[in-house]
C-alpha cells in the first residue's frame, strides 16, 4: 500500500470543513417578528418594487438607505442580490429589495411601518 496518499484523507477533511465554514452569515437577522440589519437596526420592504428590482432611487434612497450588499456576497437561501440603477448592490429577502429607514433613531425603532401606506416591516 502506498502510505503517501495516507496524508490526503485529513488534509481533504480540513479543507472541506474550512469551505464550510467560510459561508457567510445571512445579511440580517430576525427580532421580534422583523427583520434587522447587522447595526440591529430594522429593514422594510417597498410596496412600489418590481420583482428583484428596486424602485427606491435618489432622494427616496436619501431617507430609505438600501443594505448594500458588498461585492464579495452571494445569494444563498431566501436572500438574493438585486443591481441598483446605480450600479451598486442590494440584499433582497425573498425577491424584495431591503431598507433602512433614516428616522429610525436606535435598534428596535419601528416608524417605517404603515409610511406612505408604501413601506412594510421586513418580516422573516
Amino acid at each position: 500500500m502506498n502510505h503517501r496518499h495516507l496524508f490526503l484523507i485529513p488534509a481533504a477533511a480540513a479543507l472541506l470543513a474550512g469551505c464550510a465554514a467560510m459561508s457567510s452569515p445571512p445579511p440580517a437577522t430576525a427580532s421580534n417578528g422583523a427583520l434587522v440589519g447587522p447595526n440591529g437596526m430594522t429593514l422594510y420592504t417597498f410596496d412600489r418594487d418590481a420583482a428583484g428590482k428596486s424602485m427606491c432611487n435618489g432622494p427616496c434612497a436619501t431617507n430609505w438607505p438600501p443594505l448594500m450588499a458588498p461585492a464579495s456576497a452571494s445569494a444563498s437561501g431566501d436572500w438574493s442580490i438585486v443591481t441598483r440603477d446605480d450600479g451598486s448592490r442590494q440584499w433582497a429577502y425573498k425577491g424584495k429589495p431591503v431598507y433602512y429607514w433614516i428616522k429610525d433613531a436606535k435598534p428596535g425603532d419601528r416608524t417605517g411601518d404603515g409610511v406612505n401606506n408604501a413601506w412594510r416591516l421586513a418580516r422573516p
